[in-house]
C-alpha cells in the first residue's frame, strides 16, 4: 500500500517520491510536481493523458515562471479517488487545486477537459486566473446529436477499451516522439480499468448540458490565448473559431498537430505562449 507522508502541518500539501507532490482536494490527493521560480502556470492534461504530456513545453519555458503540471484523479500518479468522475467533477478538482497551489492566481492551461476545466475556473473563479491557455478544450460545440451519441459509446467500458487504441492513433496525429509517449501513456491508462472507468465517465459527462461554456465565455476577463491544432479530429478547429468569437479579446493560435499541440509542436506552442505568458504577468496584478 502506498503511504503518504505528510510536509506541511496543515496537511494541504504532501510529498511523496523525488520531485513529486501531492494536493489534497475533496476527492483525494492529486499528484503535480512543480519547476521554475515566479508567475505561477498551471498546467491541466487532457482525459486518459498525464501531466508528462507538458515535458517538452515545460523545458522550452523561461525559468521566470513557475510550471505545475497536475495528473487527473487515476492518471498518472494520482490515485483514483473517490466520488463520481465527470468534466465538471475535474473541473472541481482544478479549482481546489489551483486555490491550493497557487492562491494569489495563475495563468492556467488545460487540453481537452484540461481546457474545460480551465474556462470554467475563469468563469466561476476570476480571481484565480491571470490568465486563461485553452487548448483543443470542450465547451464549445453545441453538443451536437452525432457527438451525443459518439459520447455514449465512449461511455461503455468495454467499447473504450476496445476502440482506444485505433481512437488515440487518430486523434494524436503523432508526429514526434513526445506525441508518441504521450498516446503510449494514455493507452496505459485506459488499459487499467480503474483507469478506463473514469474516462469512460468523463465521455459520459461530455453529452451534459452542464458541459457547455458558452454563456458564461463573454464574461470571461482573463487573458486568453486558444492554441488549437489544425489536424485535431475530435474537437476541430472550428470549435476553437467559436470559442475565439465568445472570449472578449481571445488571441488564436493554429498548429499544424492533432488534438494534443503541446506535443505535436512543444517549440511552435512555447513561441506562442511566452509572449502571452509576459504580458499576462505584466498587466495583470495578483489579486490582495
Amino acid at each position: 500500500m502506498t503511504e503518504w507522508s505528510s510536509n506541511m502541518t496543515d496537511r494541504s500539501c504532501l510529498c511523496y517520491g523525488p520531485g513529486m507532490e501531492v494536493v489534497e482536494t475533496s476527492a483525494g490527493p492529486l499528484a503535480y510536481d512543480s519547476r521554475g521560480e515566479g508567475g505561477t502556470v498551471v498546467m491541466l492534461p487532457s482525459g486518459a493523458h498525464r501531466r508528462g504530456d507538458f515535458d517538452e513545453l515545460r523545458a522550452l519555458l523561461p525559468g521566470r515562471f513557475r510550471t505545475i503540471a497536475i495528473d487527473w484523479p487515476g492518471h498518472g500518479d494520482s490515485p483514483a479517488g473517490s466520488g463520481e468522475h465527470s468534466a465538471m467533477r475535474f473541473a472541481d478538482l482544478a479549482e481546489e487545486a489551483v486555490a491550493a497551489l497557487a492562491p494569489e492566481g495563475a495563468v492556467v492551461l488545460g487540453n481537452s477537459v484540461g481546457g474545460f476545466a480551465a474556462g470554467r475556473l475563469a468563469i466561476r473563479r476570476p480571481e484565480l486566473v491571470r490568465g486563461l491557455v485553452f487548448v483543443d478544450g470542450g465547451g464549445f460545440d453545441g453538443r451536437p446529436p452525432q457527438a451525443r451519441a459518439f459520447c455514449a459509446l465512449m461511455a461503455r467500458p468495454g467499447f473504450l477499451r476496445r476502440v482506444y487504441p485505433a481512437f488515440s492513433r487518430l486523434y494524436m496525429r503523432s508526429q514526434t516522439d513526445a506525441d508518441r509517449r504521450a498516446r503510449e501513456a494514455a493507452l496505459e491508462t485506459v488499459a487499467n480499468d480503474a483507469g478506463r472507468a473514469i474516462v469512460s465517465g468523463l465521455w459520459r459527462s461530455f453529452a451534459s448540458p452542464e458541459h457547455d461554456l458558452c454563456a458564461g465565455a463573454p464574461g470571461i476577463a482573463a487573458p486568453t490565448l486558444i492554441v488549437w491544432g489544425r489536424r485535431d479530429p475530435v474537437i476541430p478547429l472550428r470549435v476553437g473559431r467559436r470559442a475565439v468569437e465568445l472570449i472578449p479579446g481571445a488571441q488564436l493560435a493554429v498548429l499544424d498537430t492533432g488534438h494534443v499541440p503541446h506535443t505535436g509542436d512543444p517549440q511552435g506552442f512555447a513561441a506562442a505562449l511566452v509572449p502571452f505568458l509576459d504580458q499576462a504577468f505584466a498587466t495583470a496584478p495578483a489579486p490582495a
